[in-house]
Protein backbone atom coordinates (compact mmCIF):
# COMPACT_ATOMS: atom_id res chain seq x y z
CA UNK A 1 0.00 0.00 0.00
CA UNK A 2 2.66 2.90 0.93
CA UNK A 3 4.29 1.93 -2.44
CA UNK A 4 1.46 3.19 -4.15
CA UNK A 5 0.53 5.83 -2.50
CA UNK A 6 4.16 7.77 -2.33
CA UNK A 7 4.07 7.15 -6.58
CA UNK A 8 0.50 9.06 -5.87
CA UNK A 9 2.36 11.93 -3.99
CA UNK A 10 5.32 11.90 -6.50
CA UNK A 11 2.72 12.25 -9.31
CA UNK A 12 0.98 15.09 -8.10
CA UNK A 13 3.91 16.69 -6.39
CA UNK A 14 6.20 16.27 -9.79
CA UNK A 15 2.84 17.80 -11.39
CA UNK A 16 2.97 20.90 -8.94
CA UNK A 17 6.40 21.19 -9.40
CA UNK A 18 6.69 21.20 -12.98
CA UNK A 19 3.45 23.71 -13.39
CA UNK A 20 5.35 26.30 -10.88
CA UNK A 21 8.73 26.08 -13.16
CA UNK A 22 7.49 26.35 -16.47
CA UNK A 23 4.38 28.75 -16.51
CA UNK A 24 4.75 29.44 -19.93
CA UNK A 25 4.22 25.68 -20.64
CA UNK A 26 1.41 25.44 -18.02
CA UNK A 27 -1.64 24.18 -20.17
CA UNK A 28 -0.04 21.16 -21.94
CA UNK A 29 2.07 20.41 -18.61
CA UNK A 30 -1.50 20.01 -16.62
CA UNK A 31 -2.63 17.68 -19.20
CA UNK A 32 0.11 15.73 -19.58
CA UNK A 33 0.59 15.82 -15.76
CA UNK A 34 -2.78 15.80 -14.53
CA UNK A 35 -3.36 12.41 -16.95
CA UNK A 36 -0.59 10.67 -14.91
CA UNK A 37 -2.05 11.68 -12.05
CA UNK A 38 -5.26 10.14 -12.80
CA UNK A 39 -3.46 7.21 -14.32
CA UNK A 40 -1.82 6.65 -10.32
CA UNK A 41 -5.11 7.73 -8.68
CA UNK A 42 -6.90 4.81 -10.44
CA UNK A 43 -3.59 2.19 -9.59
CA UNK A 44 -4.05 3.32 -6.08
CA UNK A 45 -7.68 3.04 -5.92
CA UNK A 46 -7.56 -0.79 -7.10
CA UNK A 47 -4.73 -1.62 -5.23
CA UNK A 48 -5.98 0.08 -1.93
CA UNK A 49 -9.37 -2.05 -2.73
CA UNK A 50 -7.52 -5.15 -3.44
CA UNK A 51 -5.28 -5.24 -0.30
CA UNK A 52 -7.93 -4.00 1.91
CA UNK A 53 -10.21 -7.41 0.53
CA UNK A 54 -7.08 -9.83 1.06
CA UNK A 55 -6.22 -7.95 4.72
CA UNK A 56 -9.88 -8.64 5.94
CA UNK A 57 -10.32 -11.74 4.37
CA UNK A 58 -7.39 -13.38 5.83
CA UNK A 59 -8.55 -11.74 9.57
CA UNK A 60 -11.99 -12.50 9.61
CA UNK A 61 -11.65 -16.72 9.83
CA UNK A 62 -15.56 -16.55 7.91
CA UNK A 63 -17.40 -19.92 7.43
CA UNK A 64 -18.05 -20.72 3.60
CA UNK A 65 -21.80 -19.39 3.83
CA UNK A 66 -20.71 -16.74 6.25
CA UNK A 67 -18.31 -15.83 3.02
CA UNK A 68 -21.11 -16.30 0.38
CA UNK A 69 -23.34 -14.15 2.21
CA UNK A 70 -20.63 -11.20 3.05
CA UNK A 71 -18.35 -10.58 0.41
CA UNK A 72 -20.96 -9.57 -1.65
CA UNK A 73 -22.44 -7.12 0.85
CA UNK A 74 -18.74 -5.81 1.27
CA UNK A 75 -18.14 -5.60 -2.18
CA UNK A 76 -21.11 -2.90 -2.23
CA UNK A 77 -20.10 -1.11 0.73
CA UNK A 78 -16.67 -0.72 -0.78
CA UNK A 79 -17.84 0.49 -4.25
CA UNK A 80 -19.86 3.34 -1.83
CA UNK A 81 -16.54 3.95 0.33
CA UNK A 82 -14.55 4.41 -2.86
CA UNK A 83 -16.83 7.22 -4.35
CA UNK A 84 -15.69 9.37 -0.65
CA UNK A 85 -11.82 8.08 -1.34
CA UNK A 86 -11.83 9.12 -4.94
CA UNK A 87 -13.13 12.35 -4.07
CA UNK A 88 -10.51 12.89 -1.63
CA UNK A 89 -7.73 11.97 -4.03
CA UNK A 90 -8.97 14.75 -6.73
CA UNK A 91 -9.22 17.02 -3.77
CA UNK A 92 -5.56 16.00 -2.87
CA UNK A 93 -4.52 16.63 -6.39
CA UNK A 94 -5.95 20.21 -6.48
CA UNK A 95 -4.81 21.17 -3.88
CA UNK A 96 -1.50 19.99 -4.59
CA UNK A 97 -1.50 21.71 -8.00
CA UNK A 98 -2.71 25.02 -6.21
CA UNK A 99 -0.47 24.95 -3.19
CA UNK A 100 1.09 27.94 -3.89
CA UNK A 101 -1.59 30.07 -5.06
CA UNK A 102 -3.76 29.06 -2.37
CA UNK A 103 -6.26 31.43 -1.09
CA UNK A 104 -7.80 31.67 2.47
CA UNK A 105 -11.08 30.86 0.93
CA UNK A 106 -9.39 27.88 -0.55
CA UNK A 107 -7.59 27.09 2.32
CA UNK A 108 -11.18 27.14 4.41
CA UNK A 109 -12.96 25.34 1.56
CA UNK A 110 -9.95 22.92 1.67
CA UNK A 111 -10.78 22.17 5.50
CA UNK A 112 -14.75 21.92 4.98
CA UNK A 113 -14.19 19.22 2.34
CA UNK A 114 -12.36 17.12 4.83
CA UNK A 115 -14.65 17.66 7.27
CA UNK A 116 -17.86 16.70 4.92
CA UNK A 117 -15.49 13.58 3.92
CA UNK A 118 -14.97 12.25 7.51
CA UNK A 119 -19.05 13.02 8.12
CA UNK A 120 -20.06 11.02 4.70
CA UNK A 121 -17.21 8.25 5.57
CA UNK A 122 -18.88 8.11 9.55
CA UNK A 123 -22.88 7.85 8.15
CA UNK A 124 -21.64 4.94 5.66
CA UNK A 125 -19.63 3.38 7.90
CA UNK A 126 -22.96 3.33 10.23
CA UNK A 127 -24.98 2.66 7.43
CA UNK A 128 -22.90 -0.74 6.43
CA UNK A 129 -22.08 -1.59 10.23
CA UNK A 130 -26.17 -2.89 9.99
CA UNK A 131 -25.74 -4.59 6.81
CA UNK A 132 -22.84 -6.47 8.20
CA UNK A 133 -25.23 -7.38 10.69
CA UNK A 134 -27.57 -8.91 8.67
CA UNK A 135 -25.36 -11.64 7.13
CA UNK A 136 -22.76 -11.70 10.03
CA UNK A 137 -23.12 -12.46 13.78
CA UNK A 138 -22.28 -8.88 15.41
CA UNK A 139 -19.31 -9.23 16.74
CA UNK A 140 -18.06 -10.48 13.11
CA UNK A 141 -19.69 -7.29 11.38
CA UNK A 142 -17.88 -5.45 14.15
CA UNK A 143 -14.49 -7.32 13.46
CA UNK A 144 -14.87 -6.63 9.45
CA UNK A 145 -15.77 -2.58 10.15
CA UNK A 146 -12.77 -2.21 12.73
CA UNK A 147 -10.38 -3.89 10.16
CA UNK A 148 -11.75 -2.26 7.24
CA UNK A 149 -11.74 1.34 9.53
CA UNK A 150 -7.54 0.46 10.79
CA UNK A 151 -6.85 0.26 6.66
CA UNK A 152 -8.25 3.33 6.27
CA UNK A 153 -6.83 5.12 9.25
CA UNK A 154 -3.65 3.73 8.14
CA UNK A 155 -4.02 4.79 4.50
CA UNK A 156 -4.88 8.46 5.66
CA UNK A 157 -1.97 8.79 7.79
CA UNK A 158 0.46 7.61 5.12
CA UNK A 159 -1.65 9.64 2.23
CA UNK A 160 -1.57 13.04 5.09
CA UNK A 161 1.93 13.17 6.14
CA UNK A 162 3.50 13.76 2.84
CA UNK A 163 1.24 16.44 2.13
CA UNK A 164 2.55 19.82 3.15
CA UNK A 165 0.21 22.16 5.19
CA UNK A 166 -1.22 25.26 4.22
CA UNK A 167 1.09 27.67 4.36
Amino acid sequence: MPRILSCLLAACLTAASAQAQAPAKQASTTTESGSKVDDVIEAMRLDLQSARSDILAKNMSLTADQAAKFWPVFNAYQKEQNEIIEAQLRDIKKYVESYDTLSDAGALALMQAHFSRDAKMNALRQKWLGEFQKVLPAKLAVRAMQIDRRLSLAAQTEVTSRIPLVH
